[in-house]
């Protein structure tokens, strides 16, 4: 069933269905890194995990050139209705985080991607968990974006990646080195758990990524530049 919500988009509404992730605290983060960045026309965007496609229409409303990609069906329709009701274009694809827009270079990717340390050790086949759950770590996906991603930069291009401490700050930094990426931490932001983590306190707590009494996880901003 469609609804409408009021999203960090400057365009003010998006339609948001059942099941598709809708922007929250880490979306506005991100949001702000992007209005940092030099984006206009002739700007090759890639958002990659964009829900109902927020961030897409961002830089969409900038002039950029944009490829918005889900796993989800769901989520790309979205996206393009989105798209369309803010007389906007975006190229919304359904596919497996990088693939694709494999053998294309972008001079921005952005990512919002699943990063929340989970009791199941594998991602969740189906159901609203996928837009969050990452296995034990939180890594499945984030490792993977820091390992594909200068394949797709342009030289001098960037990527904005969100995600929480709860899933390894100095570990996202240490493998996008390995990849060619300098990077570095940019923006830091403090949230109240939600009804997620607040679920999983005592799990948490166990596997040592909180302390006892924490109600706040801390969400950071890193930002990767190919060199030129």
């Amino acid at each position: 069933m469609l609804g409408l919500l009021s999203t960090y988009d400057q365009g003010g509404r998006v339609m948001l269905p059942r099941g598709v992730y809708g922007p929250q605290g880490d979306t506005l983060l991100l949001r702000e890194a992007l209005e940092r960045e030099t984006v206009g026309t002739g700007t090759e965007v890639l958002d990659v995990g964009t829900g109902s496609g927020v961030l897409a229409l961002a830089a969409a409303r900038r002039g950029a050139r944009v490829t918005a990609v889900d796993r989800t069906r769901r989520a790309v329709l979205t996206t393009r209705l989105n798209a369309a009701l803010a007389g906007l274009r975006v190229e919304a694809v359904r596919g497996d985080l990088l693939a694709p827009a494999v053998n294309r270079r972008f001079h921005l990717i952005l990512s919002n991607p699943p990063y929340v340390p989970a009791p199941d050790a594998a991602l969740p086949p189906r159901g609203p968990a996928r837009a969050w759950d990452a296995g034990h770590d939180g890594r499945l996906i984030v490792d993977r974006l820091c390992d594909g991603a200068a394949a797709l930069l342009r030289p001098g291009g960037a990527l904005l990646l969100v995600h929480s401490t709860l899933c390894g700050v100095p570990a996202t930094l240490e493998r996008l080195e390995r990849a060619g990426l300098p990077a570095a931490v940019t923006d830091r932001r403090s949230v109240a758990f939600g009804p997620v983590l607040a679920s999983r306190r005592q799990w948490l707590l166990d596997r040592g990524l909180i302390a006892a009494g924490d109600d706040k996880e801390e969400l950071v901003i890193i930002r990767a530049e190919r060199p030129e």
